[in-house]
């Protein structure tokens, strides 16, 4: 039984990712992105994955903590393109 729940949570927490996602990629900015929250968020999901190697607790709750960590990923990436692009921006054109 606690194996879904914690399903539940991680299934609840890993709906925000794709828009987030989303949001980053088509705003083109890091307003309101925080990389010290999505690196702390990136930690988390790397320590449950390394709890459930570790403890042997192999159940398909490992898939679910592995896709929100390809998710924040993709977001942790985001993050810096659209810094570049910001900058890119914000230059005086040559």
């Amino acid at each position: 039984m606690s194996s879904i729940f914690e399903a539940m949570m991680i299934l609840c927490f890993g709906i925000s990712w794709p828009l987030s996602i989303y949001k980053s990629y088509k705003s083109r900015t890091t307003k309101g992105k925080s990389l010290l929250f999505i690196l702390f968020i990136l930690i988390g999901y790397a320590c449950g994955i390394a709890a459930k190697l570790s403890g042997g607790k192999i159940t398909y709750v490992l898939f679910f903590y592995c896709l929100n960590f390809i998710m924040v990923s993709v977001d942790f990436l985001l993050y810096f393109r659209n810094s570049k692009l910001q900058k890119q921006e914000t230059e005086p054109n040559e």
